[in-house]
């Protein structure tokens, strides 16, 4: 898609890095490995600013590249292109701030993956989509907002990461701020166990009494809704480079498989061409959307998100059967695919929460 805009040097070392320390680490991640050195190595290649200018420590080109580079990643590793989003989406608030305090402070420590954070607005966005209540909730106190409260599942976090989040104020409206390295404030629980994707350093946060001066603020009430309207776009096309990066990766073990096997699998749904073909269209998509920055299409950007957890879902369980017996080894990585696209659908806005959406907007057209 986009890495024909990067310069040769980027990207063969960001590919260079994907193949030789990413590609061994993808089982072990899966596992609970959380690949903190990859991270940092892929910051200082650029791969979290792919969108952000030069000054901001970025490559200075575009959305549509960085959600390539996550789709490179996702080829290999779908935790790793989860991770690889979270600290992107993380850059991505920043830079959409108007609030230059916040924005000099972490902006360019992030998005070269020096400071790694974690973005736990999960809850607030399916809150704003009347599917739960919001858990961080918040007062004015003196120049800055008192925080307290919980949320159960917030990824890409550590003892010396970042994160960002939303709370509800008792008088009214909402703020979306951070929470930096190693504030009292913040207390981090591990997760029961996940089915896979274990190396995502995801955690139960709890915040009590945290203080969030305005030097921390990224959107005050007044302006929280605009700025929401600013980043959604791009935090949700960003999420399609996953989605991208799985059905590559499926095609490639279907055409491998079928070297010996297309004898028989071709009675099978979902053949090669087949999810070419839809790929492409959804990477053309993707791209289109992203070139229009601010100003994408709010349905047309659900919808390519949709077709991401959709066509992620289809093309990684034909890989698994084109694979067949050998496919239900715990080791194939066609299993690993399976539980990455199963969780590509249901991480926030789930596949659900999409159509929820989708249908919403619909019914307002007609």
């Amino acid at each position: 898609m986009a890495t024909d805009l990067l310069p040769d040097a980027d990207r063969d070392g960001i590919d260079t890095l994907i193949q030789k320390t990413l590609a061994p680490q993808a089982q072990a991640i899966d596992e609970g490995c959380y690949p903190k050195a990859f991270m940092q190595a892929l910051g200082r290649q650029g791969g979290f600013g792919a969108a952000l200018p030069a000054c901001d420590g970025g490559l200075d080109l575009d959305l549509a590249t960085q959600i390539d580079i996550i789709a490179q990643v996702g080829r290999v590793c779908g935790s790793t292109a989860f991770l690889t989003w979270c600290q992107s989406a993380c850059a991505w608030y920043l830079r959409q701030t108007s609030h230059a305090a916040a924005r000099e402070r972490y902006l360019a420590p992030i998005a070269r993956g020096e400071i790694l954070a974690g973005t736990g607005m999960s809850n607030a966005v399916k809150h704003l989509a009347g599917i739960e209540r919001i858990n961080l909730r918040g007062r004015r106190d003196g120049e800055g907002y008192r925080v307290n409260g919980a949320l159960p599942w917030v990824s890409n976090l550590g003892p010396d990461h970042l994160i960002i989040v939303a709370a509800a104020l008792e008088e009214g409206g909402y703020i979306m701020f951070v929470i930096p390295p190693g504030a009292a404030a913040l207390t981090l629980r591990p997760c029961p166990p996940f089915s896979g994707m274990e190396g995502t350093g995801t955690c139960h946060v709890r915040l009590k009494d945290a203080w969030i001066p305005p030097q921390d603020i990224l959107a005050f009430p007044e302006e929280f809704e605009t700025y929401l309207g600013r980043i959604k776009p791009g935090f949700l096309l960003m999420q399609v480079g996953m989605g991208l990066g799985l059905v590559q990766a499926s095609l490639e073990t279907i055409r491998a498989t079928n070297q010996r096997l297309s004898h028989v699998n071709t009675f099978l749904d979902d053949q090669a061409e087949t999810l070419d073909e839809d790929l492409q269209a959804l990477q053309a998509e993707t791209a289109r959307l992203a070139s229009l920055d601010l100003k994408a299409l709010p349905l047309d950007v659900l919808r390519a998100r949709a077709r991401a957890s959709e066509l992620g879902l289809r093309a990684t369980q034909s890989a698994a059967l084109h694979t067949g017996a050998a496919g239900y080894l715990m080791s194939h990585p066609v299993q690993r695919r399976l539980r990455e696209a199963l969780f590509v659908a249901i991480v926030t806005p789930a596949l659900k929460h999409l159509r929820k959406e989708i249908h919403a907007l619909e019914q307002q057209a007609a």
